[in-house]
């Protein structure tokens, strides 16, 4: 495998990842060859990183009509590692890598059922406020909510 810019210890990366959802691969979402089209693991990640953020409290929050705050993505990475095929389970497993003042920096995993890993990727979540656009600080517990990586899982 390739230097992957934002992993610096691939085993020690790998090791800190608990929370994981589940996937199988849909004939929808493969090519003419039987592979995992190159656009599906954006949506692998969204999935898993909405769940992600339901199981720490976040989007109970977010999706009420008076929450001020909604998560937006700021930016989305992904780096193809082993191809995928029609039918497989994957686990997809997601942690905060890092969380700033109004953003956390989202890691990405998917591994097969051999336990190999097979797609990577990162990308930066912004709190935002709905009426202003701008960024809205973390809370100390937010922050806590992030950082602590108890298992959870769906």
């Amino acid at each position: 495998m390739g230097k992957i810019e934002y992993i610096r210890d691939f085993y020690q990366w790998e090791k800190e990842f608990e929370f994981f959802y589940p996937v199988q691969v849909r004939f929808s979402e493969t090519d003419m060859f039987g592979h995992l089209n190159n656009t599906v693991p954006f949506v692998y990640f969204e999935s898993a990183r909405i769940e992600y953020f339901h199981q720490l409290g976040f989007m109970q929050d977010w999706v009420l009509p008076d929450s001020e705050t909604i998560p937006v993505v700021a930016d989305l990475q992904c780096d193809y590692l082993k191809q995928v095929f029609f039918a497989e389970k994957l686990k997809v497993y997601v942690k905060a890598e890092k969380v700033g003042k109004t953003s956390v920096d989202i890691h990405y995993l998917v591994k097969n059922e051999k336990e190999e890993p097979c797609i990577v990727g990162r990308g930066t979540v912004v709190q935002m406020s709905k009426k202003t656009g701008k960024g809205v600080l973390w809370t100390e517990k937010n922050k806590e909510l992030f950082l602590n990586r108890t298992h959870i899982e769906v």
